[in-house]
Order: structure tokens, then C-alpha cells, then sequence
């Protein structure tokens, strides 16, 4: 009875410790759970916050506002042979000011205030009309602008009469002005197509997008067409050809080693090789591309390796096992297995090189590109270059451009990332 009882108090002193260290591991894998639900809260929350920041600083970069004035075209301070040569801003500020009743002084300094509400394109859209119908001269015609970029300031609540006259750019006349003007329902808020239907400029309420998006987009086709062919076949040869020997090993870990090296080194070997050396076209898309190319051929490589390894050797052994040559079993059976994680890796890599700025700057696409260039060997600016200019410029109006052509990046970079996943699940479909 007694080695019994003793016999069953160790075996429950033992339960009751293993039931403890059960315990105290289920504790800690319930612990470990939280920390990682916790991590990703933070980080969801970090995520929020910044998009929320982004997207209230650039939504009204998205909407501008128009004003459309009647305006008589004086036959004696129009030129018909030069009608790009006429002040139209002044013409209009003045005849705007004989409509709401209001007199000038000597020095002009009320036409000077209410011309500074108009936007320089004025000039243009009321030039291009006198030359498309010379027959409008000494008629009173209706004209339609874009208001300056201190009065889209105002309209948009940027600029407030809560700030002290001396420290805006908007006076309290021309806050009446324009309010009246909006009273009067001859300023009218739209869709600002011309954000993505225009190049960059000096005037930001006429700076656009499209010169930009068309650079970044000449630069990543040079970039794909020379990174992709060139990691993939260098990649296929690391793994399936290249004998396992110390310059190889060399080789795979100055790979890894170029994978983390900064992009703006990537910049100095781009500005010395290409531009120094080679004499290509500064500030082209082709300089780019190639820089982008390089900083992109170490993550092809890495991801292809990868996807090449996660192949069963199984399948390598079948294709040989049938007569399959060596080439013929790596691009017959191998690659096509491989092709999901093949294209994952490029299309990431793509959108990691769309988002690179200081490799490009250092190439000169710091520099101000007027209008819309497509040739892949002219100067053309990119995305991140434009979010950079326009960031520091003095002109408040860049700021809210800047956060929406942060948006316009971000976007492309959903859909490009949308797109490695779209395309890997159709390769594992298929094979």
C-alpha cells in the first residue's frame, strides 16, 4: 500500500509538472500570437496614418476651378498679325474691374491685383481663339481660365483670413473679389484633367503629370528589356550550369552583397559609366533605364534562384531520365515550373526601381522639363524627380501636387504589385 501510494504521488507530481510546462508553453505561444497581431496593428496603423496624411494634403489637387468672363476683344490693343503679343490679362483685369464698379489709382494697382487672380494661360487661350477666328476681334466674346494658384489657394481654404494680411499672398480685396466672383457663379470647381493631361511648369496651377508618367514609363521598358533578359539567364546558369567551385561562391555572395548596396551608388556608377564615359544623353530615359537596370539585376537574379531551387529535382531527374538534353530539361520542364516566382521577383524588382529617386538625381533628372517629351534619348523627367522638384518649390500650390503625384506613384505601384500576383497564380494555374 505504501510503495503504491508513493509510486502514485510521483506520477502526479510528474503530471502536475508537465501540465505546468504545457501550460507555460501554450502561454507563451499565445504571447507570441499577440506580439505579432500587435506588430501588425502598428504597422497597419502606421500605414493609415501616412496614406491619410498623403491623401489630405493632395485630394484637392484633384479638382481645380475656372473662371469664365465676358471680354471684349478692343481692335485697338489687338494686333491680327500678332495676337500672342497682346497683354489679354491685363485687358481683362481691366474690363473686370469697369464691371464690378470699381476705379483704379494712377499707378494701376488694382488691375495689377485683380490681373494676379488670372492665370498666365489666359494669354494663351485667348490668343489661340484670335487666331482660329480673326472675326472675333471687336466682338464681346466669352473667355474661360484658370485662376492663379494663390487664388486656387483661397478657394480651396488653403489661404484664410484667420492669417494676417502681410503674411499671405491673397489680399483681403482680392478675397472679396473672388467671392464675388463665385457669388456671382462665373467661377466654376471641376475636375482637374489637366494634372494628368500636361507636362510640368513654371505656373503650378499648370503643372501636369503626363511628361513624367511618360518618362518613368520609357525608362522602365529600357529597364525591363535589359534587366529581366539579363538576371533570368544569369540566374539559370548560377543554378543549373556553373560548377560549384570558389569563384562561383565568389560570385553568389558579391550578388547578395550588390542587393544592399544603396541606390545612390548605383547613381555615382550611372553618372561616371554612362554619362562621363560613354557620353549618353544626360537626364534620358536610356541613362536611366540602364542605372535602374543595374540596381534591378541582383533582386531578378536572387528571386529566380529562388524560384529555380523550389523546382523538385524530381523533375529534373524525369527529363533526364527520358533523354531530355541538359538545356532541354532546364528551359522545357524547369523554367516554366519556375516561371510564377520568375515573374514575381522581376515585376517587384520593376516597381522597386519605379520608386527609386536618388539614382535619377544624380543623372540629372533634377531639372525642370517643360511640356511632353517621348523620345527615349531626350531629357524627360519621372515620377519620383518630379515629387522632388516639386516638394521644394517656394510656391505653396506644388505642395498639394506633390502629395497627389505621390498617390499617382503609389497607384502604379498597387497595380504593378497587383499584377506579380495576378500573373504568378495564372502560371501555377497553368502548370
Amino acid at each position: 500500500m505504501t510503495d503504491a501510494a508513493s509510486k502514485s504521488g510521483a506520477v502526479s507530481a510528474r503530471t502536475q509538472k508537465l501540465q505546468a510546462r504545457l501550460k507555460s508553453r501554450y502561454a507563451r505561444e499565445t504571447r507570441f500570437k499577440w506580439f505579432g497581431r500587435g506588430a501588425i496593428a502598428v504597422a497597419l496603423a502606421f500605414l493609415v496614418i501616412l496614406l491619410t496624411s498623403i491623401v489630405m494634403q493632395g485630394y484637392t489637387a484633384f479638382y481645380t476651378h475656372s473662371l469664365t468672363l465676358p471680354v471684349y476683344m478692343d481692335p485697338a490693343r489687338i494686333d491680327r498679325a500678332y495676337p500672342q503679343g497682346t497683354n489679354f490679362e491685363q485687358l481683362v483685369a481691366e474690363q473686370q474691374l469697369v464691371r464690378m464698379g470699381v476705379t483704379d489709382d494712377e499707378n494701376g494697382s488694382k488691375a495689377s491685383a485683380m490681373r494676379a487672380l488670372l492665370s498666365s494661360e489666359l494669354k494663351f487661350i485667348a490668343a489661340e481663339r484670335i487666331r482660329a477666328q480673326p472675326a472675333l476681334i471687336g466682338q464681346t466674346v466669352p473667355v474661360t481660365t484658370p485662376l492663379s494658384d494663390d487664388a486656387e489657394m483661397y478657394l480651396k481654404g488653403k489661404i484664410t483670413l484667420d492669417t494676417p494680411e502681410d503674411l499671405r499672398r491673397v489680399s483681403d480685396q482680392q478675397m472679396q473679389w473672388l467671392d464675388s466672383l463665385k457669388s456671382q457663379g462665373v467661377i466654376r470647381a471641376h475636375f482637374n484633367s489637366a494634372l494628368f493631361t500636361k507636362g510640368d511648369s513654371t505656373q503650378p496651377e499648370l503643372a501636369g503629370l503626363l511628361g513624367a508618367v511618360i518618362g518613368s514609363a520609357l525608362m522602365l521598358s529600357v529597364t525591363a528589356l535589359i534587366a529581366i533578359p539579363v538576371g533570368v539567364f544569369a540566374a539559370v546558369w548560377l543554378e543549373e550550369y556553373a560548377p560549384r567551385n570558389r569563384l562561383t561562391a565568389i560570385i553568389e555572395v558579391n550578388i547578395n552583397n550588390l542587393a544592399a548596396v544603396p541606390s545612390i551608388v548605383y547613381g555615382l556608377l550611372g553618372l561616371a559609366l554612362f554619362i562621363n564615359f560613354l557620353h549618353l544623353p544626360r537626364a534620358s530615359p536610356l541613362v536611366g533605364g540602364l542605372v535602374l537596370a543595374l540596381m534591378a539585376l541582383p533582386t531578378i537574379i536572387i528571386a529566380t534562384r529562388s524560384a529555380l531551387k523550389a523546382v523538385p529535382p524530381s523533375i529534373r531527374d524525369a527529363a533526364l531520365a527520358m533523354g531530355a538534353s541538359r538545356t532541354q530539361t532546364v528551359f522545357g520542364h524547369v523554367l516554366p515550373l519556375a516561371m510564377p516566382g520568375v515573374m514575381t521577383g522581376s515585376i517587384i524588382a520593376m516597381a522597386h526601381a519605379l520608386g527609386e529617386t536618388a539614382p535619377l538625381l544624380l543623372i540629372g533628372m533634377i531639372s525642370f522639363v517643360p511640356g511632353i517629351s517621348a523620345a527615349i534619348d531626350a531629357p524627360a523627367g519621372a515620377l519620383p524627380s518630379l515629387i522632388y522638384i516639386w516638394e521644394n518649390a517656394s510656391e505653396r500650390a506644388f505642395h498639394e501636387r506633390t502629395a497627389a503625384a505621390i498617390l499617382v506613384l503609389l497607384a502604379f505601384m498597387i497595380v504593378m504589385n497587383a499584377a506579380a500576383i495576378l500573373l504568378r497564380r495564372r502560371f501555377e494555374r497553368r502548370w
